[in-house]
Formats: C-alpha cells, structure tokens, sequence
C-alpha cells in the first residue's frame, strides 16, 4: 500500500531554512505527481509547490516563489522541499501528497494519497 511520511519540520527563526522531505513506499515513485500544502491555524489548506512526474516541472505559489524549492530525487523515491528565508506566515503543518500525473502538469486537481503532515513554526 502506498504510503507517504513527512519529516524535516521544526521551530525555525525568521530567515532561517529547512528543508522537508516526503518519503514514498510503493512502486514507480517516478510515474507520481508530488504537491506540498500548508494548513496555517484557522487558514484553508493552500497549494505550496508541486512536481510532475517524470520530467519534474515544477509549480510555486507567490508566496513562496523564490525562496522555496521543490525536488525529487527518484532513485531515493523522496522528494524534498527546500525552504528559505522563512517568514513567520510560513508557519503551518506541511503535507505532502502524491498521485499518477502527466508530464506536464506539476499540479493535480486531486490526490488520492496524503502524509501526515509536519509542523513547522517560525518565531523568534
């Protein structure tokens, strides 16, 4: 059964850096869309960034565009968010979440597959 676990989050200072990753378990990691959301306390989930499969074409909001880089490494069957200069209104729980995607599009209208969501907190 497919399945997908987050880690890398943790309490950052403004302007510092983590980066999370996404491992995956199951087979053909390559052919699986990636996206990272974030849920901020009383906020609606948002889109972070998304990856195609294959190709890996790639997809930031404004927010985050910039500072904040998506990867995958398909040998590792993982991908990564690579987040800096952290502000204080990235804070949130990040999930990362998979399906079988086009080549072209980063991001799906759906994902049937969800980690459990990381914390990350910006403070000082």
């Amino acid at each position: 059964q497919l399945q997908l676990v987050e880690s890398g989050g943790g309490l950052v200072q403004p302007g510092g850096s983590l980066r999370l990753s996404c491992a995956f378990s199951g087979f053909s990691f390559a052919y699986y869309a990636i996206g990272w959301f974030r849920q901020a306390p009383g906020k609606e989930r948002e889109t972070i960034s998304c990856i195609s499969s294959m190709v890996g074409t790639t997809f930031y909001a404004d927010s985050v565009k910039g500072r904040f880089t998506i990867s995958r490494d398909n040998a590792k069957n993982t991908a990564y968010l690579q987040m800096s200069s952290l502000k204080p209104e990235d804070t949130g729980v990040y999930y990362c979440a998979a399906d079988l995607g086009s080549l072209a599009s980063p991001c799906l209208s759906h994902y049937d597959f969800w980690g459990q969501g990381t914390q990350v907190t910006v403070s000082s």
